[in-house]
């Protein structure tokens, strides 16, 4: 059953691009907009997370913190936050263990790789639960970030 409105969002640490431990559990009290994206450099995900750079003061407003989740490595996600600019933590889950808890994982993906994530957005409130949960099959999608939005406004 995929996780839902309501549901406690599962609690994770990973490693960000700068090597230090970031867990859920540091944004209690906090909104967090956490996205699953296959792989750095390609188009899609580098629009989507372009597109959250663009918004961050939109979000910011929203008393919102956005962490964006993919099992890149650490260093390849480094030097794509550098590229892109990008003022948010990009978070490795090399080992497939974020990804395959929030049930945002391809079996097989592009090209016959494995355990790649899927493109999904989450809004996780201050308590720990998920308000919006949207995971997409197709990775040429982006998510509903009107939605997202939404859903943040309303729990300001």
């Amino acid at each position: 059953m995929a996780l839902q409105k309501g549901d406690k969002a599962p609690a994770f640490t990973l490693y960000n691009t700068e090597k230090a431990e970031i867990s859920l559990a540091d944004y209690q009290g906090k909104n967090v907009v956490l996205l699953f994206f296959p792989f750095a450099f390609t188009s899609v995900c580098t629009t989507e997370l372009c597109e959250m750079r663009d918004n961050i003061l939109t979000y910011s407003s929203l008393k919102a913190e956005i962490l964006a989740v993919s099992v890149d490595s650490l260093f390849t996600l480094g030097k794509f936050k550098e590229e892109q600019n990008l003022p948010f933590h990009l978070l490795s889950d090399f080992n497939k263990e974020v990804s395959t808890a929030y049930e945002s994982i391809y079996d097989t993906f592009a090209f016959g790789t494995k355990g790649v994530s899927k493109r999904s957005a989450f809004v996780i409130d201050g308590e720990g639960t998920i308000q919006y949960a949207e995971v997409l099959e197709s990775a040429g999608d982006v998510p509903n970030f009107a939605n997202v939005k939404e859903t943040l406004a309303s729990l300001a």
